[in-house]
């Protein structure tokens, strides 16, 4: 026995052997917990940005205690003893909840993205640095009245209390850290510049005339004049041939959607139930990730009690409601911006005419910081009309360019307009208040709790020499071209309590051919319109519910317009099977544009291809995009083609049946290629959708998943329905339309319906952050009362 122990401890160790599956398990559970805490990190990091609901906040420069109490669907409700506190509030809040989005609207407006996003941005921030839209919110902040500068200082100081503490707490949103940047200080002229992009994105049409010139420089009068707008009332000066390029000159330019728009209407007492008005207000602008609005609601203790909503970036309410009046508004589109023609002097290239003398033009250092490169030394050139718009992205130095004169570049107080608006208690005091709002032109709708229902085409829309029509760049070297004032305030279109019992506007044609002054030669196509008036017209004992089901109507009268007349141009064509029956489904439709629908998929897409039909091979993509009628022109051209007239778009195609044809053959090819050959299957919702993009989601796509956090969801309407869902012809995703629905019946001045989508808040991890996406989709509104609210509460103390 000795010996065999003796035997056992002179044998070596065998080595345990450990099998593949336990190391890869080993290895796979230290991957999970590193990734699990690194989760966890990450999580609590993200987390540490989220806004604010509960608890109490000390900030500094408070007085007297705020209330901000947070509702179920996410807006703010701030309460304060006096109108400063409460604007500090309104900062902070806004900063809490939004403060990327405010830091990349002012950069974007400002010219200052190149800093924070590189050479990429180069050209955009080149153009706006060009337009100027900071340099007319300094001029404009020189002329604010000193209230209205305590209020934007007020303001100021609530988000620069936020950007301290976030840095200081490390709890900025997590957009800054992906970015590698962090906010400076917010200033009073941040909030105007804001306001002035909103200017630039409702737009003035100078992008139209520059494709007329396009047009009367490259085709012949008579065809080139079918595309116009509007037929001008005298011959334009003789475009010398290639005086300016202005495919090259505007390449880069930044165009706004042509779709932006809304709709707007109010019902007199006579035909609601309640027996009092009723409004209904949804503009239509881009749609993305977060909201363009931030819905609020602010009281103070000296009277004010108004709720809405507001750009991220600016106090006050400028669409809504208070306790006695609503109002909303869609844009004029007034012709207010205009291309002038400059001839420089070949000696002195600071120097352009007028009146056969030589103005020395001002010159703008403008140097633009480019993160990880050089700062590009760049200069605006402003002659007596504006700043030269041709040469911000081509060549320089030529001896004839465009200058671009707009109302927006004028110093304008539409702040004070606001604060005004938020406290009128009737018509006379709004109408008061509306003569300081100047840009953008506005159709404001009005209604009160006294019964009144009101319009007014608001703002400054400049007079016209007689035959000097907006349509084509004018020559800046004639006194005759020069704008002659503005529509006097008292004489702009205005409507109180009409006998017809609604007003309503949806940018069509706002007044008759005898109105004594120029407003416009683009308006929206009239289709919103028309469906908004059928029904209004038809109808009695309307409830705040049926202006709901309104604002979400799907039905599309261009459809209906045009479906009977393909149907009759093509009646004795030979076609396919397949699109024979594309053309009987047509037969059976209602014209509702319904997301599980085959007709508004088949309708769309022939429409898109008879515009590529006429248009691909002859007009360049870069012109098109200047192109800002095309729909309209498109539908002209058809016309006049179906009823017999001469149409050179359409007869150099081979005539109004084969443009047809080929677009329609065309259409089912592109559709049974993608959705099969089951025609009955095909659903308008499979290639119409909406996300909400979030403006990083583009940088890789794991932050689109956290960002976008949702699927696109199919939704229905189209263009020109009063649902508006614009949407881009390539993919089908919905990028435009109603950035927020509100309904009001005026009986019950407590309280509002709306829709902000998708959400209130802009941090993804919110419960508000994408939860109106569906509620946008279907017309689910939520109910916004201005008393007894309830929700979660954040007191803002005083003191450090």
């Amino acid at each position: 026995m000795g010996e065999r122990q003796e035997a056992q401890v002179s044998q070596p160790k065998k080595k345990r052997r450990i099998s593949k599956k336990k190391i890869i398990l080993g290895g796979l559970s230290s991957v999970f917990l590193f990734v699990l805490i690194a989760v966890l990190f990450v999580n609590g990091y993200i987390n540490k940005s989220l806004p604010q609901t509960e608890g109490t906040i000390k900030l500094p420069l408070l007085e007297n205690e705020v209330t901000v109490i947070t509702d179920q669907d996410g807006v703010p409700h701030i309460k304060a003893e006096t109108a400063r506190d409460m604007y500090i509030a309104q900062g902070y809040i806004q900063a809490d909840r939004r403060m990327f989005q405010m830091e990349m609207s002012r950069r974007q407006a400002s010219g200052t993205l190149s800093e924070v996003v590189g050479e990429d941005a180069l050209n955009q921030d080149k153009y706006f640095r060009t337009l100027g839209l900071r340099r007319a919110a300094e001029e404009s902040y020189e002329v604010y009245s000193s209230d209205s500068v305590e209020v934007l200082e007020w303001f100021a100081s609530g988000v620069n209390t936020y950007i301290e503490e976030a840095k200081a707490n490390n709890t900025l949103p997590v957009e800054f850290t992906l970015m590698g940047f962090e906010p400076k200080e917010w200033t009073p002229v941040d909030s105007l510049t804001i306001g002035k992009y909103m200017a630039f994105d409702l737009g003035g049409h100078w992008q139209q005339q520059a494709f007329n010139y396009y047009l009367l420089d490259n085709y012949e009068e008579e065809k080139a004049y079918e595309l116009f707008p509007a037929y001008p009332e005298n011959k334009p000066t003789i475009i010398q041939e290639d005086e300016i390029d202005i495919a090259a000159s505007f390449e880069h330019a930044v165009i706004p959607h042509p779709f932006n728009g809304s709709n707007n209407w109010v019902v007199s007492g006579d035909k609601t139930a309640s027996g009092l008005p009723l409004l209904a207000d949804d503009p239509h602008l881009g749609l993305a990730t977060p909201s363009i609005w931030l819905q609020m609601h602010l009281e103070s203790t000296d009277g004010l009690n108004v709720s809405g909503v507001i750009f991220a970036g600016v106090p006050g309410i400028i669409l809504g409601h208070n306790d006695q009046i609503a109002w909303g508004v869609t844009n004029t589109g007034p012709d207010v911006q205009q291309l002038y023609i400059e001839q420089r002097n070949p000696d002195n290239p600071d120097e352009f005419l007028f009146e056969d003398e030589w103005e020395e033009a001002t010159i703008i250092e403008e140097p633009i910081k480019v993160k990880d490169g050089d700062t590009v030394d760049y200069e605006v050139v402003e002659t007596r009309h504006g700043p030269i718009v041709s040469e911000f992205a081509s060549e320089t130095g030529k001896d004839t360019v465009l200058s671009l004169r707009w109302t927006a570049l004028d110093a304008t107080t539409e702040l004070e307009a606001i604060m005004e608006m938020n406290r009128a208690t009737n018509w006379e005091e709004f109408e008061q208040g509306l003569e300081k709002f100047l840009v953008p032109a506005q159709n404001f709708v009005f209604a009160s709790n006294d019964g009144t229902i009101a319009y007014k085409a608001n703002g400054k829309i400049p007079i016209y020499e007689d035959g000097h029509d907006a349509l084509l760049p004018l020559n800046g070297w004639e006194a005759d071209n020069e704008w002659q004032g503005y529509i006097p305030y008292d004489e702009l279109p205005i409507i109180v309590n009409p006998e017809k019992g609604f007003i309503a506007t949806a940018n069509n044609q706002i007044a008759p051919d005898s109105y004594p002054y120029h407003i416009s030669n683009v308006w929206a196509q009239p289709y919103r319109y028309e469906r908004i008036a059928e029904v209004l017209e038809a109808g009695d004992n309307f409830t705040a519910e049926d202006m709901q089901d309104l604002q979400m109507d799907q039905t599309d009268l261009r459809a209906r317009e045009f479906v009977p007349i393909f149907q009759e141009v093509l009646a004795d064509t030979d076609l396919t099977k397949q699109e024979q029956e594309a053309l009987e489904s047509l037969s059976g439709w209602d014209f509702v544009a319904d997301k599980e629908a085959p007709q508004p998929l088949i309708f769309e897409h022939w429409m898109q291809a008879i515009q590529s039909t006429i248009y691909q091979q002859e007009i360049p993509q870069v012109m098109r995009t200047l192109f800002s009628t095309q729909s309209q022109s498109t539908e002209n051209v058809l016309r006049k083609a179906a009823s017999g007239e001469k149409s050179q778009w359409i007869e150099e195609k081979g005539g109004i049946e084969v443009v047809l044809h080929d677009a329609l053959e065309n259409t089912m090819e592109k559709l049974t290629e993608t959705y099969g050959e089951d025609i009955a299957a095909w659903e308008w919702g499979d290639y119409h959708q909406v996300q909400f993009h979030h403006p990083l989601s583009g940088v890789s796509p794991l932050v689109a998943f956290f960002f976008n956090n949702e699927d696109a969801i199919p939704v229905g309407g189209s263009g020109v329905t009063p649902m508006a869902t614009s949407y881009d012809t390539e993919t089908g995703e919905v990028d435009h339309g109603a950035s927020w629905r509100f309904v009001i019946d005026t009986s019950d001045m407590q309280s509002g319906y709306h829709i902000v989508g998708p959400g209130q808040d802009g941090h993804f991890r919110s419960d508000w952050y994408h939860d109106q996406m569906s509620d946008w989709v279907e017309g689910n509104y939520h109910e916004t009362r201005i008393d007894g609210v309830e929700g979660k509460e954040l007191m803002l103390e005083p003191g450090k």
